[in-house]
């Protein structure tokens, strides 16, 4: 007969091994899925130059933003030849497409099933993403889409967002990537962004992200908006992107990051009454300014050509594309890009909850570690010689991500613990040196989260404390 306390000794010892397994087999995940996206994200950065399409309702109306009531009778392209921007195209050596399927104001130009307010009730009556993508695949050339989460046609937008706007997200998303064949990436804008106010729990990036990897396992999702998040890690996107008309720049210390750079050929998005008679950009300093530069720094770049009203290129856009291609050629693969964790893609649980710490230098408290804000930093006070930084929940919480973004890298090593059943536990000892420290473990239960700083170079100070509970 086995004595209680060698029973209690056995079940310590098969929890242990069955834990070790756990998480062994949760790595083995991660690290398989890491690879496949990074072998991903070297494919799209080595394509180095694409063919950005701003066309829809916008088209019509001299605006960027149109009326989100403008009738689907102004879409009239009335020679609309897709076969002419794909060949446009591949004068300038581009490699890819990308077209805007539905843009902010809420325009389907496909066949959707989802909403009456779409091309197949305007004068054309035509599918233009069927004959962008057929047009662009018979030459050569890799097809992506573009699609806004604001609509402001449909009501989504910022505090009236409902259920049924998720579902008519996740309805067109689904036509977007089962109608079209591969589609090698969809770029999302209008989300998250401060023009938008929409944020990645009103409509919940997880979710989204990973009905995109259902339905098409090998296509990135790429948003536009992660300007406010730091350049050294992966936010709520597969490829760092960067709007360069809106001022947004890669930082030098980041370009072993995957990423991609848009900026117009015209002076605008979407075509302008003036675009004709108005110059294009200088092809030689696109070629030797931003194309160069941003390949040799890892980063792809797509150049938007907006189509006029017939649904062709102007002839001063065609000649700016002729141009580039005579000054550049695609030279094939770029630098390897690092080895990148997978990206951040749930709610951060730890955003303006209760926070604590050490004490702090003068009035940089522990609030700012968690206020959504990378601009502004907790900072321990100098005479503290072992620092902690606390965030408290409201209810035991699940979680299994911690993630430390600092302004500076200063914390070399660290622990991590959780507040449970009324005393403090390991999660784990750190040593992460830059200035993201990410760190993903098996779920756990916490009321409290702690991270005792042990190493740093100066002043430790955190930027942002992070807390996740990932869909895994």
């Amino acid at each position: 007969m086995i004595s209680r306390k060698l029973q209690l000794v056995l079940l310590a010892f098969f929890l242990t091994v069955f834990a070790a397994k756990a998480q062994t087999a949760t790595d083995n995940y991660s690290e398989a899925q890491r690879q496949h996206l990074k072998q991903l994200q070297q494919q799209f950065v080595d394509l180095r130059f694409g063919m950005f399409i701003h066309f829809n309702i916008p088209t019509y109306m001299d605006a960027d933003w149109p009326d989100p009531e403008a009738s689907p009778a102004l879409f009239n392209p009335t020679k609309l030849d897709c076969n002419q921007w794909a060949k446009a195209a591949k004068a300038a050596h581009m490699t890819y497409g990308c077209l805007t399927t539905k843009h902010h104001s809420g325009f389907c130009i496909w066949d959707t099933k989802s909403t009456d307010y779409n091309v197949m009730n305007s004068p054309l009556k035509r599918d233009v993403v069927k004959e962008y993508v057929e047009a662009f695949r018979a030459n050569g050339l890799k097809v992506m889409l573009y699609y806004s989460i604001l609509d402001t046609h449909h009501k989504l937008r910022p505090n009236q967002i409902q259920l049924s706007h998720i579902e008519m997200v996740k309805t067109q998303l689904t036509e977007l990537l089962t109608k079209y064949g591969k589609i090698e990436a969809l770029i999302i804008d209008g989300w998250d962004a401060p023009w938008s106010r929409i944020s990645y729990d009103d409509v919940p990036f997880e979710d989204i992200y990973h009905l995109v990897k259902k339905l098409q396992p090998d296509c990135l999702l790429m948003d536009l908006n992660g300007a406010k998040y730091p350049g050294q890690g992966l936010y709520y996107t597969d490829i760092k992107t960067y709007e360069m008309g809106a001022g947004q720049r890669m930082q030098k210390e980041s370009n072993f990051m995957p990423s991609l750079a848009c900026l117009p050929i015209q002076s605008a998005w979407f075509w302008k009454t003036d675009f004709p008679t108005t110059p294009v950009k200088d092809a030689a300093k696109l070629v030797n300014e931003q194309l160069i530069k941003l390949n040799n720094d890892r980063c792809n770049f797509i150049l938007n050509v907006a189509p006029n009203r017939d649904g062709l290129f102007d002839a001063n856009a065609l000649a700016g594309l002729d141009a580039i291609g005579k000054l550049w050629k695609n030279e094939g693969p770029v630098a390897p890009i690092g080895d990148i964790d997978l990206p951040i893609i749930s709610s951060n649980l730890a955003k303006n909850q209760p926070a604590n710490s050490s004490w702090s230098d003068d009035s940089n408290i522990s609030d700012f570690a968690n206020d959504d804000n990378f601009g502004s930093s907790w900072i321990s006070n100098p005479v503290v010689k072992q620092p902690w930084y606390e965030i408290s929940f409201k209810r035991e919480t699940a979680l299994n991500t911690i993630v430390i973004a600092e302004e500076k890298a200063n914390i070399n090593k660290y622990k991590l613990e959780y507040y449970s059943a009324g005393s403090w536990k390991p999660i784990l000892d750190g040593d992460k040196a830059g200035k993201i420290k990410l760190h993903r473990f098996n779920r756990i239960w916490a009321n409290k989260v702690r991270m005792q700083i042990i190493g740093y170079k100066e002043q430790p100070s955190i930027a942002e404390f992070e807390v996740y509970n990932e869909q895994r």
